[in-house]
């Protein structure tokens, strides 16, 4: 047995400890927002926080999570109550086949969460990592824009100068 802390909670997981943390996540916990995209770790469909660090899960075998927090976007908000990403996601229907979404929205709460004020370019270099096919990169930049402004921050064009 495994004990994981997963989204406040925690489980024992009677799973091989080299299983994938995405397999048990979704087979064993049915917790579903996390994607099986490419199971090599290239596409991000199934990325997770594990102590508020965006990781892919297809390739985190469940023996190294041992004492840490993972977060899922289960954990981020609701469908009655979503968090601010997954509202200005909605809000700039930053989604087409929706498939990434998931991954998107995790990694970029990440960011946010260490970051509120990031510059463009360090929005594109973290977001970099998870891939949409269908090509709505801009309006998901657009949405994560949208969720730093709505939680108090934004977006810089550039790097702010210290005296």
């Amino acid at each position: 047995m495994t004990a994981l802390s997963v989204n406040g909670e925690t489980y024992q997981v009677d799973a091989d400890p080299d299983t994938p943390l995405l397999y048990v996540l979704r087979n064993e916990l049915g917790l579903n927002g996390a994607k099986f995209g490419c199971g090599l770790g290239q596409c991000g469909a199934c990325t997770v926080l594990v102590d508020d660090k965006p990781v892919f899960s297809c390739l985190l075998p469940i023996a190294a999570i041992a004492d840490r927090k993972v977060r899922t976007l289960e954990a981020l908000g609701t469908e009655e109550n979503p968090g601010p990403l997954q509202a200005a996601f909605e809000t700039e229907q930053a989604a087409q086949c929706g498939y990434c979404i998931a991954g998107m929205i995790v990694r970029a709460q990440a960011l946010l969460e260490k970051n509120l004020r990031p510059t463009e370019t360090e929005l594109r270099t973290h977001m970099a990592p998870n891939l949409c096919r269908c090509g709505t990169h801009m309006r998901i930049l657009r949405a994560i824009r949208r969720a730093a402004r709505a939680m108090g921050g934004g977006v810089r064009e550039t790097a702010e100068r210290t005296p």
